[in-house]
């Protein structure tokens, strides 16, 4: 059995459909971020696939590195952001922290 573009594609497009599921339904701050991270990596899949079969060649694993790099810039900020709010408010829940907007 051949490995195509299309697998890799419909992995992708699975990983992304969790993401923003993730992203949508949860009012935990930690798993709203692990959705996004979700998302990111199905953005790498495609960009590691189009490299390979689109004849992009090393351009596409450089833009992988390049969004880890910049998913692991957003989970250290992000993770003190939410270390920050449950300091303040006791929770991580983002509905809870409405007075964080005044």
């Amino acid at each position: 059995m051949n490995i195509t573009l299309t697998h890799f594609l419909i992995i992708s497009a699975i990983l992304f459909s969790l993401g923003i599921y993730g992203v949508i339904t949860r009012r935990n701050a930690i798993m709203v971020l692990m959705g996004i991270e979700l998302i990111l990596n199905a953005a790498n899949i495609n960009f590691v696939a189009f490299a390979r079969y689109g004849g992009m060649h090393m351009d596409g694993q450089a833009i992988a590195v390049f969004v880890i790099v910049l998913a692991a810039a957003e989970a250290a900020i992000a993770l003190a952001i939410v270390l920050n709010i449950y300091q303040r408010f006791n929770t991580v829940n983002v509905d809870e922290v409405s007075s964080l907007k005044e």
